[in-house]
């Protein structure tokens, strides 16, 4: 983690460590750590079932994953009380499982079956539930940082105890929604954590390109709030580095600004092959796989045993065996549908 100065600007940003090097210190217990390993193996058992559906032509529309990534969503997501709201973007399934969304409610949603979340009106990870704290997503990048402002803004103002979470990728941190969010919400101390997954790339963009600083936390000086910088494929930095922002943000001192240096290990969707990044690149991130440094953590700390982790893998393959054939009999829906729930 960088030192930050007395302006919350980091001094002396680092790298992601090497692989060799132990993930960050917790307050998590062993039960809790389960509970992280288990969600960022059903995150990216849950892309590849819907990779295999895409495959089949059973998806309609595009496929995003977040693969390499999963420590992010999952380790800022259980950083959050029930009492908070989150806004996530289309890579964000890991903090939509945390919340309580189902696979089979993804699976409907990407094969626009009638089951889903929003009958099949739509596709991907567009739909929320307020129930469980979840708002729906947007396809312009940096539009949910205003809106979740707005949530933490009417939180407040309804007297309840809680705070709005959102992502935004490297990329959108160049849109004007960004600045004018996050500028909002510092100048009336909204109770508000926004994260910012830098994987390198805006699709096919290198950061190096859409901007000259190497390290978007500085950013947070300009707006007068903390900005820290955290290793995004270590799950227990990402939740430590979340939960003190919630607190501050639930302590009544404003927003914070996190960035998680992180890689994506596919193209921007499915039909990607990446092959505008470097190889090199893949074969370095491949060494700082979010589960498999996970794992090692938990072997080497005799947190868990190999048959207790693979017992967790196998009950979710067995799950998600259900929740894909539940997701493929759902019919799709019937065409008088289309007429409900829209505005005329």
């Amino acid at each position: 983690m960088a030192k930050l100065s007395k302006n919350w600007g980091p001094l002396h940003p680092a790298p992601p460590p090497p692989e060799s090097e132990r993930l960050a210190k917790t307050s998590l217990d062993r039960a809790a750590q389960l509970a992280l390993y288990r969600y960022m193996q059903l995150t990216r058992m849950v892309e590849d079932r819907l990779g295999n559906l895409y495959r089949q032509n059973q998806v309609v529309g595009g496929l995003y994953s977040s693969r390499g990534q999963e420590a992010c969503a999952v380790g800022s997501a259980y950083a959050l009380s029930p009492q908070d709201y989150v806004g996530p973007l289309i890579r964000n399934l890991g903090t939509m499982m945390v919340r309580g969304i189902l696979p089979s409610e993804f699976m409907m949603q990407y094969m626009a079956r009638g089951g889903s979340p929003t009958g099949g009106k739509d596709a991907n990870t567009h739909f929320g539930d307020l129930s469980r704290g979840v708002v729906a997503p947007i396809s312009m990048l940096g539009a949910l940082i205003p809106v979740m402002a707005g949530v933490a803004l009417g939180a407040r103002m309804q007297g309840r105890d809680s705070v709005a979470l959102t992502y935004i990728g490297d990329g959108g941190t160049s849109t004007g929604d960004f600045h004018e969010g996050l500028n909002l919400a510092a100048v009336l101390s909204l109770p508000l954590v926004l994260i910012v997954e830098n994987n390198g790339y805006a699709y096919s963009t290198p950061t190096s390109r859409q901007m000259r600083i190497q390290d978007i936390a500085i950013r947070a000086a300009g707006y007068g709030i903390p900005g820290e910088i955290v290793d995004g494929n270590d799950v227990l930095a990402v939740y430590e580095a979340t939960r003190r922002a919630v607190e501050r943000a639930r302590g009544g001192a404003g927003p914070s600004l996190l960035e998680a240096k992180t890689f994506r290990m596919k193209g921007h969707a499915e039909h990607d092959d990446a092959g505008y990044v470097p190889r090199e690149l893949f074969e370095e991130w491949r060494k700082k796989d979010p589960i498999d440094r996970f794992e090692r953590h938990l072997l080497g700390g005799a947190l868990a045993t190999r048959e207790e982790l693979d017992a967790i893998v196998r009950s979710l393959d067995a799950m998600l065996n259900e929740e894909v054939d539940r997701a493929l009999a759902s019919p799709l829906p019937p065409p008088e549908r289309a007429f409900e729930g829209v505005y005329a």
